[in-house]
């Protein structure tokens, strides 16, 4: 009876560098040579021989400047086999990249592969109403990046005539490709009750 209700949660096939397995956990094909930049303690169970190091020198050179809260500790992860990571239940999704690259809130980021390449930027116009700023973490390449989202993401087509689209910066910023112009944009009201 026990196996039955288990069943429902075994491995599948590995399809691809990254998938997940369900809604909150990303699931890392490793091999020897590819190695990747997980959030530190992600890691919730693997298969085969994995390797971890714990803030690489490359880490630490890249992210001197990610000074902002935006960021996370990170991971670099090398072997052969299965990996498998999570973020306290939060939903995971992965995404090839295929050359191309998105921006997004460091805290969003759960791996993605080493060789590509990224940096922190801040969005403009947010400095003065923020007080320090909003910085991003942008990654691009021919790659793969698993981000997570707490709450089930959503897509908004940003491509769809002039209109503008805005997001709460404090609610969740969303990974934006880097085709999109991203500013800050504030919206006060003023007067008396």
């Amino acid at each position: 009876m026990m196996q039955q209700h288990l069943a429902g949660f075994a491995a599948t096939p590995v399809q691809a560098r990254m998938d997940t397995h369900g809604h909150h956990i990303a699931k890392i094909a490793m091999s020897a040579g590819r190695d990747l930049f997980a959030r530190s303690g992600s890691m919730i169970a693997y298969e085969g021989f994995i390797q971890y190091e714990s803030n690489p020198p490359t880490v630490r050179q890249l992210a001197g400047g990610w000074l902002t809260g935006e960021g996370a500790p990170l991971m670099k992860c090398g072997g052969d086999g299965l990996l498998y990571l999570a973020d306290y239940g939060a939903d995971v999704v992965v995404l090839d990249l295929g050359g191309e690259s998105i921006s997004v809130n460091g805290t969003n980021i759960l791996a993605f592969d080493a060789h590509l390449q990224w940096g922190v930027e801040r969005v403009k116009g947010l400095a003065k109403f923020a007080g320090q700023g909003m910085f991003n973490v942008t990654v691009g390449g021919d790659g793969w990046i698993a981000l997570t989202s707490r709450g089930t993401p959503i897509v908004v087509d940003c491509g769809r005539g002039d209109d503008e689209t805005y997001v709460d910066p404090d609610a969740l910023p969303p990974p934006v490709p880097r085709t999109l112009r991203v500013k800050g944009k504030a919206q006060l009201q003023g007067g008396s009750r």
